[in-house]
């Protein structure tokens, strides 16, 4: 019996059907799962005498020719032997030995195979089997093979609810399966299903009033599934692709032929909570990059100079560029006037496929001036991950931006930073002063250099702040101490413990987040401060199951304790500290509706040079978050912090998305406190901060004006540190 290649289906961990993986689109289906209207369409059409005949029906193939001369067309070969056909594809050249090179030889030999194949068949199989196999195995054109595939893409029904006429329909395809495709060829599809209900008739299974009346119908194709699949190209399916890349192979199993069920981590129903809220604030967030820049080229390089050039380079890369190149004899100029004429097209936006005038020039002006998006959420305790968002439309921008793009981390970067100090020996309360820092170090060139990082408003308050403080303020000044306090290899050390594995260069500004790390590396490693100093490894997919329901392989997260659980533990608390420290940068989640039942909650916002990068990574008890935005060309971003900085643009998808969960308990993520310490506190960390004023928390990677009203140091030690009563909510300011 040969294995068929059928489809590979992927689904969520509430068994919700995302995508499918095949060369060959098969879903095979029982034989009590097909419409009896199918089995009489076929074999009256195909194979008049199937149930007659044992695999070979000679007297089929004279009556068949006598048919043909007279012009009721039937096919000469039996459904047995079209099955042998293409079970074992026996007219092609790897089934053809020697004798089929001499000519009109080949024939006659194909044709005894596939007799002394179809003889065998029946003589193990029944007539049930043979159909059902049949049916399950020809190819009805658009890539879908097999009458489950066929009867779902065309009239998006199950092959058991097909009437007589789609039955008909269908069948007629397999004479001709382009020149009948309804879809390019109604018209043929149209009179070839006529032809097949008038075969159905003569075969006794229609009634003459039935068949003219249907014969009058239309085609009343549905057309629909195929839009629900569009998951069929998401970022999901390609994600889990790569996962299984090393299993598929060290199992050598394709699972585009393997038929198996594929079961990821996923749920359904946050997956489009988040799908909704990117595409709900990215669209806004569009809107306002285009009105930053209006009609101005927003391409510039660090002095804010156009770059020349710039859309001309992109052009060239183009397939249409080469082509062009060599129908105009490598005449440039002529190229980009043939590029620069318009025309009518539909480009994405955010409203839909919108028709527009444009040239070639325009439509990639558009497309690469489009902001993107990465969003990741994981179960910090068993590695699950329960999100992933990888771009805006997989089907534009194929470039996954959870773990295939590494852009500049910016604040987020700071815990790391923060975390080696406590690996140190420092805590929570250990004070910095906020003030001017020059660090002189040797580069790896040799070379001596000074850095003088300065805080995102340029000036210096000389107060002595709590590491908490600090951290919560995103103090470039203070951060740069602690980076020199414990050495910026311990940072890096750290930081790959806790779930970095991107290269990381170990200069003076590493905890300021200078380097490139992937949205899925910071959920890892922020998940390890959640799990009590455990890194661990995030799981895309749960189990796979065989064609025969058997589960051949499941996963688990591999887990690690890379750092003290009392460290860890006081790491979720300073990262609440940015929600709940005066000046804290995460002040801005206090607008949603996410504080109920004494909720906690901490994050870091972080914006990387010129507001390229836009980031914000949220812990709750039951879920940590990434979220990054930005644009693929890092010469285009926003202009100011008040349009680019990661509080205005990472933060809000944060903030809607997890507002939206806590409207849906059943899904696991609810109001409550951090977990409590596993383990005995010995560090000192209940240390309020005095209580300032400061209008606009920043991430301090950019330019900003804060306004510190100084004061109230008298309250410095009366207030509770684990109460909320010292936050500066929004109302206050």
């Amino acid at each position: 019996m040969p294995t068929l290649n059928v489809a590979s289906e992927l689904y969520t961990a509430d068994s919700v059907l995302i995508g499918r993986y095949f060369e060959e689109d098969r879903d095979p289906v029982p034989y009590d799962s097909i419409s009896h209207h199918v089995l009489n369409a076929l074999i009256a059409t195909e194979d008049v005498r199937f149930y007659q005949h044992r695999g070979i029906d000679f007297l089929g193939l004279v009556s068949g020719a006598a048919s043909t001369l007279k012009g009721d067309p039937r096919g000469a070969s039996t459904i047995t032997q079209q099955l042998a056909k293409n079970l074992f594809k026996t007219r092609y050249a790897h089934s053809q030995g020697l004798l089929s090179k001499i000519p009109g030889i080949r024939i006659l030999i194909t044709k005894y195979k596939e007799w002394m194949t179809a003889s065998k068949l029946e003589s193990r199989y029944a007539k049930k089997e043979i159909i059902t196999m049949y049916l399950n195995t020809v190819s009805f054109s658009n890539n879908a093979y097999g009458i489950k595939t066929a009867s779902l893409r065309y009239f998006n029904k199950l092959p058991s609810a097909l009437t007589i006429n789609e039955s008909a329909l269908l069948v007629g395809m397999l004479k001709g399966t382009t020149i009948y495709n309804p879809i390019r060829n109604p018209k043929n599809a149209l009179q070839r299903r006529n032809v097949v209900l008038s075969q159905m008739e003569k075969a006794g299974y229609l009634k003459s009033n039935d068949m003219k009346v249907l014969s009058k119908d239309s085609l009343n194709l549905n057309l629909n599934y195929q839009d629900k699949k569009d998951a069929n190209d998401s970022y999901l399916r390609a994600a889990v692709e790569r996962w299984l890349d090393k299993w598929s192979q060290d199992n050598e199993i394709d699972i585009h032929k393997a038929g198996l069920k594929i079961y990821t981590t996923i749920d359904s129903r946050m997956q489009t909570i988040a799908e909704d809220v990117v595409a709900k604030k990215m669209e806004e967030l569009q809107r306002r990059l285009k009105n930053v820049w209006g009609n101005d080229d927003p391409w510039r390089d660090k002095e804010g100079n156009i770059l020349p050039g710039f859309l001309e380079n992109h052009a060239r890369k183009l397939p249409l560029y080469s082509a062009l190149m060599q129908k105009y004899n490598n005449n440039e100029e002529a190229v980009f006037a043939a590029l620069k004429v318009k025309k009518e097209m539909e480009v994405f936006t955010w409203k839909g496929m919108e028709k527009v005038n444009y040239s070639t020039m325009d439509s990639l002006k558009h497309y690469i001036m489009m902001l993107n998006t990465g969003m990741m959420a994981m179960n910090p305790y068993n590695g699950e991950i329960k999100v992933w968002v990888g771009g805006i439309n997989h089907h534009y921008y194929k470039f996954d931006h959870v773990n295939q793009a590494k852009r500049q981390a910016g604040s987020t970067f700071k815990p790391f930073a923060y975390m080696a100090a406590l690996e140190s020996g420092m805590s929570p309360c250990d004070k910095f002063e906020d003030k001017p820092v020059k660090i002189e170090f040797t580069n790896k060139k040799g070379e001596h250099e000074v850095w003088e990082p300065k805080n995102a408003d340029w000036s210096v308050s000389h107060r002595e702040m709590s590491l908490r403080w600090a951290m919560a303020r995103s103090l470039n000044t203070i951060t740069a101490q602690v980076t020199e306090a414990v050495g910026w290899d311990r940072v890096v050390d750290i930081a790959h413990q806790c779930g970095i594995e991107s290269k990381l260069e170990s200069v003076p500004s590493v905890g300021l987040g200078s380097n490139d790390v992937s949205v899925l590396e910071m959920v890892r490693g922020y998940s390890t401060f959640m799990n009590a100093g455990k890194r661990t490894e995030p799981i895309l997919v749960s189990k796979i199951v065989d064609a025969d329901g058997n589960v051949i392989a499941s996963f688990k997260s591999e887990q690690k304790q890379v750092i003290s659980p009392e460290n860890a533990w006081l790491m979720t608390y300073m990262l609440r500290g940015t929600v709940e420290e005066p000046g804290g940068t995460s002040q801005a989640l206090w607008e949603w509706d996410l504080f109920r039942n004494n909720n906690e909650i901490g994050g870091k916002t972080g914006t990387s040079s010129d507001y390229v990068d836009g980031w914000y990574m949220g812990v709750t008890k039951d879920l940590v978050t990434g979220v990054w935005v930005g644009c693929d060309e890092q010469s285009i971003h926003f202009k100011s912090s008040a349009t680019g900085e990661g509080s205005k643009t990472a933060l809000p998808i944060y903030a809607m998305f997890l507002e939206e969960l806590y409207k849906h308990p059943e899904l696991g993520v609810t109001f409550g406190k951090f977990p409590e310490p596993t383990v005995a506190i010995t560090k000192d960390y209940k240390c309020p901060s005095p209580r300032i004023r400061v209008e606009t928390p920043s991430d301090s990677t950019e330019t900003e004006d804060v306004d510190h009203l100084e004061g109230l140091e008298g309250l410095e030690g009366t207030i509770d540190a684990n109460s909320q009563e010292h936050t500066e909510h929004p109302e206050q300011k």
